[in-house]
């Protein structure tokens, strides 16, 4: 993790966010949509223990009042600022084409990817309940990098071949307007299912997803999916689930030119609020783990 260590030291965290308020965010390789991204962090803060949760609040800044979720599309915004643009790498993982598996040693080279900036972050916020005398790091830049990360590994194109750059150049229609696969799966099915079934109201759609794994067709799967001990075992599955989900069902059929409507999108939104879910169980997870009261922790990344 030598190449990610101590580059979190910046300026003050406010006067970021004071300037991210008069930025849009950048088009290109974004992860979930805003709307994806929230959704994976109100999953996460709801299943927060309370030392997990007082810890959030605190590394919080005071004007969004305690809500991770307001905060998560942050490490998007700041993306290709020069301040930040190391960052643009960890969005991601280039696998090779046709392949349809990771290797950390073969696709994240010097941890420069997304699975490499989860490990990371997760080993500074282990370092929270040492106390503010540690300065080693930003703690709130890596809740929100950290937060923001483990939606991008559960975006199964973020994941993707190398060259189509996950689906970022391969142009075809979604319906009636111009798109790419990468951006299907990042926003349009998650636009489509709100305009579709929702009223685009994100907070009914949002339930339908808790009703799933609380009690309904997933509720019996979350116990495995929460199942963590050893982080870089951790990531190196979830970004291996990925690639297959993003084999199997992102890029199969799919030809640029082609225009993907109701076939594409009925067969594929349910793989896209499962991989919401479970990318917000898992923080949650994380989380509890490394801000809660117990010793166990995970095991040391290397």
């Amino acid at each position: 993790m030598a190449r990610l260590k101590g580059l979190m030291l910046s300026l003050p965290f406010g006067f970021v966010l004071f300037l991210c308020s008069t930025f849009s965010i950048v088009p290109g390789v974004i992860g979930w949509s805003k709307e994806g991204h929230e959704m994976t962090c109100l999953i996460a803060q709801a299943l927060l223990k309370p030392e997990a949760s007082e810890a959030v609040h605190h590394l919080l800044p005071p004007h969004v009042n305690g809500n991770l979720s307001a905060l998560c599309v942050w490490p998007d915004q700041i993306r290709h600022w020069y301040k930040y643009r190391w960052t643009s790498p960890l969005h991601f993982i280039d696998t090779p084409d046709e392949k349809c598996g990771f290797q950390y040693s073969r696709d994240c080279l010097e941890d420069m990817c997304v699975a490499g900036a989860i490990k990371n972050f997760t080993s500074q916020l282990s370092h929270y309940k040492e106390g503010t005398s540690d300065r080693r790091y930003n703690m709130t830049e890596a809740l929100l990098f950290l937060s923001h990360f483990m939606g991008d590994i559960h975006q199964p194109m973020h994941v993707g071949f190398t060259s189509d750059k996950g689906g970022n150049t391969i142009d075809l229609r979604w319906y009636r307007h111009k798109s790419n696969l990468h951006h299907v799966w990042d926003r349009e099915i998650i636009l489509t299912a709100l305009a579709d079934y929702y009223d685009k109201d994100v907070t009914l759609l949002l339930q339908d997803i808790e009703k799933n794994y609380t009690n309904g067709i997933w509720s019996d799967d979350v116990a495995s999916w929460e199942h963590c001990k050893d982080i870089s075992s951790c990531v190196n599955n979830w970004a291996k689930e990925s690639i297959q989900i993003a084999c199997k069902w992102g890029y199969e059929g799919v030809k640029s030119g082609m225009t993907l409507s109701e076939k594409y999108f009925d067969s594929r939104m349910p793989y896209v609020m499962k991989r919401i879910a479970q990318g917000g169980i898992r923080l949650a997870m994380i989380l509890n783990q490394v801000f809660g009261d117990s010793e166990e922790g995970f095991v040391a990344a290397t």
